[in-house]
């Protein structure tokens, strides 16, 4: 009796196998249906698009951001005198409090 369902189970493993792995198979699972896009939200590539696109932009205002600050920094130094000279403040040595 055990020898019989040993013969079952070998038989019903080497018909599994055979469907998984046997002629037809390889075609069975090349040709899985590509998924239909059915509107911009469903297309990867789009949305990939979407957000290079802003993140340009976000880098570009930034970038302009911070060239507006540089030049703002720049005639503020002009204006005031040199950034780097630590005695030289723009002040002329007087205060704004009147002397008693």
């Amino acid at each position: 009796m055990g020898r019989l369902i040993l013969l079952l189970l070998i038989i019903v493993v080497i018909v599994l196998l055979w469907k998984a792995f046997g002629p037809g198979s390889r075609a069975r699972y090349r040709a899985m249906p590509q998924p239909q896009i059915k509107g911009p939200d469903d297309d990867d590539e789009f949305l990939w698009t979407i957000k290079k696109q802003r993140f340009k932009e976000r880098r570009a205002a930034e970038q302009a951001a911070r060239e507006e600050e540089e030049r703002m920094r720049r005639a503020r130094d002009r204006y005031t005198g040199h950034p780097d000279d630590p005695t030289d403040n723009g002040d002329t040595g007087k205060t704004d409090t009147p002397e008693k």
